[in-house]
């Protein structure tokens, strides 16, 4: 390894990132567990896959996992558009952690299964990557946000209120945040880019406290 890349590794951790598609009310599915009406048009994908492009882990619940291994074998359809093919190779690149203990097995490469959720191990994992990690999952993504572990959350607001469903955000959790970037997309959408202020993260010894949990 070349001496610059061991000092940027020294002074460098990975960031696990929140990243979220939700109705302007904050709903990821709708009460019936739909969700095409978030699916977002070409430039708000292309944007989206530049944002993923330093995610080198993704982590899942088994739903998320269930719903995103649709792209294990995506570049075989036809028809995909510029940003579906770039998102294809982006996440047969990636490293992928499903958390689950009622997943038998996994169907796609570079993934392994895990039955606890570990605070700890997750932290070890922030400490030891180089590229950044994304959780995916409101059920997931509670458990990383209550372990006091999450350093950034990028949310997607679509043009449209559902009035009830899954929460993109988990309850019961209260942090400080900085806005660092946002931006508006000619649908309606609208980017979100909050960082989590150190002072409203968890010590470790209180991530322990938060126990282990799996989906």
């Amino acid at each position: 390894m070349a001496l610059d890349a061991i000092l940027r590794k020294a002074t460098t951790v990975a960031k696990l990132i929140y990243s979220a598609i939700t109705s302007l009310d904050g709903f990821i599915e709708d009460g019936e567990g739909k969700f095409a009406f978030l699916a977002p048009d070409e430039e708000v994908s292309s944007f989206v896959n530049e944002l993923e492009r330093p995610v080198g882990t993704y982590l899942y619940g088994r739903r998320m996992y269930e719903t995103m291994v649709y792209w294990e074998t995506a570049s075989s359809l036809p028809d995909q558009s510029p940003s579906e093919q770039d998102f294809t190779q982006l996440w047969l690149a990636a490293n992928k952690v499903v958390y689950s203990r009622t997943l038998e097995r996994v169907s796609s490469a570079k993934t392994r299964l895990e039955r606890e959720f570990d605070p700890r191990a997750i932290q070890a994992m922030k400490d030891a990557e180089e590229l950044d990690i994304s959780v995916g999952g409101s059920n997931l993504a509670s458990q990383a946000f209550a372990a006091g572990l999450v350093d950034e959350c990028q949310l997607y607001l679509a043009p449209i209120i559902v009035g009830g469903g899954t929460q993109g955000l988990p309850s019961g959790v209260r942090l400080s945040l900085e806005l660092v970037d946002e931006r508006r997309f000619r649908s309606g959408f609208v980017y979100l880019h909050h960082r989590v202020l150190p002072s409203t993260q968890r010590t470790n010894d209180e991530r322990s406290s938060v126990g282990r949990a799996s989906v």
